[in-house]
C-alpha cells in the first residue's frame, strides 16, 4: 500500500508543532521544522511489522480491539469532542508552579538560540550547551461534575498542558459511562524544546525522575488546591502526551509501573532525543524498541498509540524516524504480549489535530478498558 511522502527535516525534534493539541504554556509553541526533500515511506504492512488492518476511510477501531490499524485519509472529529447540551460540565482549576519551588527541576535553557551543530564525531548527536534558567508552568485540573467530594478518584496526567480538548471529551465520555469518573491533570512543560531545554530534560530523559516530580511536587498540590483525593492504585492512573510528551507518558509507566498502568501516546518520540547522554540508554527512547522492551519482563502496562504517515523524519542518522520508531514499538509490544492498540493515520502529520479530534475518545476508552475501582 503506497503511503504519502513524509517530510525530510534536518532539525532536532520540535515537539510543539502546529497540530499539537497538547502543547501549551509556559513557552510559546515551537515552530515546525523546515521540509527539505523527501523522506522514506514505510508501509504499515511492511514485512517484519505487526500485520495492520486497514479500515474503510472515516472508520476507526473499536475500544475493545487490540493490535494495529490503518485509518484515513479522511479524519472527521468525533462527536464527543464538542460540548453537548445537557451534558454536565466539569469545573477546571488552574494554578502555576515556579522553578524556584522545585527540588527536582530548578530550570535550564539551551544556549545559544538557534540550531545547535551536529557532533562531527557522531552525527546522531548535537553539540549542546545549557545554562540555568527560571520558568513558570501552568497546571490545569479537571474535576467532573459527577465527582463525589471526599471520595478517591482515578486520574489521568497529561503533558504539555493545559489541554482543554481533553476536558470536553471527558465530559461526554463520563456522562455516557464509557470511562470512569476521573480527575484530569494537565501539566505545562518547563519551557523550551528538545535537547538542552527544560522540556527536553523532563520528557526525553530515560528515568523515573519526571514521574517522581509529578508524584511528589504536583499531585500533592492538586489534592490541596482542588479538594480532591487521588487514587494510589496504579491501575487507576493513566498518562498521556504527544511527541516528547508521549515518550514521557510511556516513560512514567515503564520506570514506575508501581504508579501508572495506562498510557496514551500520539506521535511518540521513541527516538534518540535524550540529553544529557546516558551509558545505560545510549540511544535514548530508541532503546525502548531496540533492546529494553524485548529484553525485559512484561510489565502491567496497557498502551494506546498513534503515528502519522507524514510524521517527523530527520536524515542525519537512523535514530530519528518517528514512523519507524512507532512501528517498532508496536512490534516490540506485540512480541511481549502487551495489550495495545496502534493507529497508523494516513494523510496526517506530527501530532495531527484532526487525528486527535477523531480518535481521542476512542483512545481514552481503550486505555481505561478493564478498570475496576479497588
Amino acid at each position: 500500500m503506497a503511503q504519502p511522502l513524509r517530510g525530510l527535516v534536518l532539525l532536532p525534534l520540535i515537539a510543539g508543532l502546529p497540530g499539537l493539541a497538547l502543547a501549551q504554556t509556559p513557552s510559546a509553541a515551537p515552530q515546525a521544522p523546515s521540509v527539505r526533500g523527501q523522506a522514506p515511506t514505510p508501509d504499515p504492512n511492511t514485512a517484519g511489522y505487526v500485520k495492520a488492518k486497514e479500515l474503510p476511510d472515516g472508520e476507526i477501531p473499536t475500544p475493545k480491539q487490540d493490535g494495529d490499524f490503518v485509518i484515513g485519509p479522511t479524519h472527521h472529529p468525533a462527536p464527543e469532542m464538542s460540548a453537548r447540551e445537557g451534558v454536565p460540565q466539569g469545573r477546571i482549576l488552574e494554578f502555576t508552579m515556579e522553578s524556584t519551588d522545585s527540588r527536582l527541576y530548578p530550570g535550564i535553557a539551551r544556549e545559544p538560540a538557534g540550531q545547535p551543530p551536529i557532533d562531527p564525531a557522531d552525527p546522531s548527536k548535537l553539540i549542546i550547551n545549557s545554562h540555568s534558567a527560571p520558568y513558570t508552568r501552568k497546571v490545569a485540573v479537571y474535576i467532573p461534575k459527577q465527582y463525589a467530594e471526599g471520595t478517591v478518584a482515578p486520574f489521568i496526567v497529561g503533558a504539555d498542558g493545559p489541554d482543554r480538548t481533553l476536558f470536553v471529551a471527558l465530559d461526554n465520555l463520563i456522562a455516557a459511562k464509557r470511562v470512569p469518573v476521573m480527575i484530569a491533570i494537565s501539566i505545562g512543560n518547563g519551557s523550551g524544546d528538545a535537547q538542552g531545554s527544560e522540556r527536553g530534560l523532563e520528557y526525553d530523559t530515560m528515568s523515573g525522575k519526571y514521574a517522581e516530580f509529578v508524584e511528589t511536587e504536583v499531585l500533592p498540590l492538586v489534592e490541596k488546591k482542588a479538594g480532591v483525593k487521588l487514587t494510589r492504585d496504579p491501575d487507576g492512573r493513566a498518562t498521556m502526551g504527544c511527541s516528547s510528551g508521549a515518550a514521557a507518558a510511556f516513560t512514567m509507566a515503564w520506570y514506575r509501573p508501581d504508579l501508572y498502568h495506562r498510557v496514551l501516546s500520539y506521535s511518540g518520540t521513541y527516538v534518540y532525543q535524550q540529553w544529557p547522554d546516558s551509558a545505560e540508554t545510549p540511544h535514548g527512547a530508541w532503546d525502548y524498541h531496540e533492546t529494553i522492551i524485548p529484553n525485559s519482563p512484561r510489565k502491567p502496562i496497557r498502551v494506546w498509540m498513534h503515528v502519522s504517515d507524514r510524521d517527523i523524519f530527520i536524515a542525519r542518522d537512523r535514530y530519528h524516524d518517528w514512523v519507524v520508531a512507532n512501528e517498532r514499538m508496536a512490534k516490540a509490544l506485540a512480541a511481549k504480549g502487551y495489550r495495545y492498540q496502534f493507529v497508523f493515520a494516513r494523510n496526517a502529520g506530527h501530532c495531527d489535530r484532526a487525528v486527535k479530534a477523531q480518535t481521542l475518545p476512542l483512545a481514552l476508552e481503550y486505555v481505561w478498558q478493564g478498570y475496576r475501582a479497588k
